[in-house]
């Protein structure tokens, strides 16, 4: 009978150890099954795409790729700004490029009829305007765009940079191109140098786009806007995808995406913030 009740004890031991290890077992393989799942769904494709941007646009665009890499971690988003004329060029000549952004429709139209670029992924989404800036506290006699002449100099963008093409438009409106162009002239690589030039004093006045001038207010002032009429035409940007023959799938999809998201509200507001009238 002891034996018996020996033999019984041990066995439920047994049973107990048995239970326990296989219940530890099953829990140490369901975290492995989760922590391996967990791995798995958090890999993204990194990409990086490269957008080409007017120098105008710099400040937003550095702004909303901020805002797009917070849901979009895995992209790069590797800006090259300067003037829409240098960028055509760069494209034109083999530069990688993803997305085009520019100041002005010439350079975007001269992309389309070079196959660079498909018409009808050319998205009109902006709205700028050309203003006449002088150093803050600085002294001239320039009332207006019609008064230029009577500035000692001036800053002015060259005639490959869509503001300084505009800025040209203006005096054959007005007719004081020649006028002009007998003062002393500074001519600059795109709109950021103009922004320089003047707001460090080193020119009487210049011509810039609005956006710009607002980014810094507290150094320049601004004497004039240019009206529709002496404009012409609108200060419109473009913006499109590029074919990119070295991006893969996943490039690709992801300048898609990036696209899309310049056309969103988030995008629309720091447009806005920075001056510009989102179409």
């Amino acid at each position: 009978m002891k034996l018996f009740k020996v033999m019984s004890i041990l066995a439920a031991i047994s049973i107990c150890l048995t239970g326990c290890s296989s219940s530890s077992g099953s829990l140490s393989s369901n975290e492995i099954t989760v922590s391996e799942g967990s791995e798995s769904s958090s890999k993204q494709e990194e990409t990086t795409i490269q957008v080409f941007i007017a120098a105008s646009l710099k400040n937003a665009m550095e702004e909303i790729a901020a805002k797009y890499n917070e849901e979009n971690p895995n992209v790069t988003i590797a800006f090259n700004s300067g003037s829409s004329g240098k960028l055509q060029t760069q494209i034109e000549e083999g530069a990688e490029c993803d997305i085009f952004f520019s100041a002005g429709e010439s350079q975007m139209e001269a992309l389309v009829e070079g196959e660079f670029v498909e018409d009808e992924d050319v998205l009109n989404i902006l709205k700028n305007n050309v203003v006449l800036i002088k150093p803050a506290g600085g002294e001239t006699s320039v009332t207006s765009f019609e008064t230029i002449p009577l500035a000692k100099n001036i800053a002015l963008a060259g005639e490959t940079v869509p503001v300084g093409q505009y800025s040209r438009v203006i005096f054959e409106n007005l007719s004081i191109t020649d006028d002009v162009m007998a003062m002393e002239v500074n001519e600059c690589e795109d709109v950021t140098a103009v922004l320089s030039a003047v707001s460090e004093g080193s020119n009487e006045i210049g011509i810039v786009y609005k956006t710009d001038a607002m980014s810094v207010i507290d150094k320049i002032e601004i004497i004039a806007e240019a009206s529709d009429e002496i404009l012409t035409t609108p200060v419109i940007y473009p913006v499109s995808l590029v074919k990119n023959p070295e991006a893969d799938e996943v490039q690709n999809n992801a300048a898609s995406d990036f696209m899309e998201y310049l056309k969103g509200e988030d995008a629309k507001v720091i447009f806005e913030n920075y001056g510009f009238t989102v179409k």
